[in-house]
């Protein structure tokens, strides 16, 4: 033992001996990279009076370069509004079922209670939370998956799983039946009062354990602070309804009034192949190698509910899955490093709109891979992709997303972004695997490879 620590000390006393510290000669080499020339003067001018980088950035040479109109494009029923909240994933999944229900209904609009699924999104989430709090006593506080359970134990982000599994387990309701609360739209301040209490029930139940304290007992814990979360949640949110009657007005103009529950519902504006089984969420992700299955460990929200399952893919098979989708008039739930070379106001997200290196005179390349390695791009939204533009030999050359951020938005609530930009910020896609390719319907087959809670891909 005494050999190991005299030998970590020689590595460490190395490592501290190549360390450069940043004294006069370094500093001295590093100032002569900025001149300040006249070009150099008037950017500082500029820059050290105007805090929008982004706008200085901006490329005049690509403005007008790309159009809204498109050869393929589903048909879809009006923009939705998630607010100040983090459910894009839920009103995506959501959007993309919206068309069977007016068409079923026969009816001009429509739209589900976000606020309903959300209410048990985060109940679920809590007692998922305090699960593996419970399965997890004997770790130390500061073993990495403990500390990632308690860095976020809930948060209003999600993907297309989440909701197949609250949908699933409670059902969906019309907007009518639960609206939206001011908490719903606005859901940071709620967040947090829930994390505070399910932080001090986790540790409580750690200490608990550590007493002695056997499984029957932290149990009951659990249970006494899933009722202060639900509490919580009653008086922020609305108590859910067990059932409820809903009346509307068809397109012939009658009155009709539907008396129902949640689940029976759901079961009856969803087609039966509404699986995992079926529906396949399928990813770029040029950090792991493809046509392989990956699972996110704990990414669920249920405790009964499926993980996070992706078939990771080159983009060439899933361009041209999504084509073939679009075509059929079928919506794909799809999520992306939205925030990447966004021009919010023409609607328009181009590779080409925002050119730092130019202002700068600095190089910021980084492929893909290196980004996602970096954490300098993740994917950061959800979206429904409906419609692609394709050139002369039918190749898409660029696509459009039904957005969640309301009609004053982008492009009417519509954003539009080139097939390039597809390439390098579009990470996942929710398609039947009727559109994959016989090779990506093999890969199906597989085991996932497991991924721990703490992957950059959570």
């Amino acid at each position: 033992m005494k050999i190991l620590y005299i030998t970590l000390a020689l590595i460490f006393s190395s490592l501290l001996l190549s360390a450069q510290t940043l004294g006069v000669e370094e500093l001295n080499e590093i100032r002569t990279g900025f001149v300040p020339d006249d070009r150099t003067v008037a950017l500082q001018n500029i820059l050290t009076n105007d805090n929008d980088i982004k706008n200085n950035t901006r490329n005049w040479s690509a403005l007008g370069k790309v159009d809204h109109f498109f050869k393929y494009k589903v048909e879809v029923k009006g923009i939705t509004d998630q607010q100040s909240s983090g459910r894009c994933w839920m009103f995506t999944s959501m959007n993309a079922l919206r068309p069977d229900v007016m068409k079923m209904l026969n009816i001009d609009s429509f739209d589900f209670s976000h606020n309903f699924n959300y209410f048990w999104d985060l109940l679920e989430k809590s007692n998922l939370f305090l699960e593996n709090i419970i399965a997890t006593v004997k770790k130390d506080m500061d073993d990495r998956e403990v500390v990632s359970f308690f860095s976020t134990p809930v948060n209003d982000g999600g993907v297309w799983n989440l909701f197949y599994n609250v949908a699933e387990k409670y059902g969906v309701v019309p907007q009518s039946v639960m609206p939206e609360s001011e908490h719903s739209n606005n859901t940071y301040q709620l967040i947090s009062v829930v994390n505070e209490r399910l932080r001090a029930g986790g540790y409580g139940i750690r200490q608990m354990a550590a007493s002695g304290a056997d499984d029957n007992a932290l149990r009951k814990e659990k249970k006494t602070v899933l009722k202060d979360v639900y509490r919580i949640l009653a008086l922020c949110l609305g108590e859910p309804p067990a059932s409820f009657t809903y009346r509307y007005k068809t397109k012939d103009g009658e009155i009709k009034s539907l008396s129902t529950t949640p689940i029976e519902f759901y079961r009856s504006v969803v087609k039966e192949d509404y699986t995992p089984a079926n529906y396949i969420m399928i990813m770029n992700d040029p950090t792991r190698e493809y046509y392989k299955l990956y699972e996110i460990k704990n990414y669920r929200n249920t405790l009964e509910g499926i993980n996070w399952i992706y078939l990771n893919l080159p983009n060439r098979e899933i361009r041209a899955s999504a084509l073939s989708s679009i075509k059929d008039n079928n919506p794909l739930y799809a999520s992306c490093d939205v925030g990447k070379q966004i021009n919010t106001r023409a609607g328009i997200m181009d590779v080409n709109n925002y050119n730092y290196a130019a202002l700068f005179g600095v190089n910021f390349a980084m492929d893909k891979k290196a980004r996602i390695l970096t954490r300098q791009s993740a994917s950061s939204h959800a979206m429904l992709l409906i419609a692609c533009d394709t050139d002369e030999n039918d190749n898409p050359v660029k696509w459009e997303f039904e957005n969640s951020w309301g009609a004053s938005s982008g492009n009417g609530g519509y954003l539009t972004f080139t097939d390039e930009w597809f390439c390098e910020y579009l990470f996942r896609l929710v398609i039947h695997k009727k559109y994959l390719s016989p090779k990506a319907l093999a890969a199906l087959e597989q085991k996932p490879v497991m991924l721990p809670v703490w992957d950059y891909m959570y």
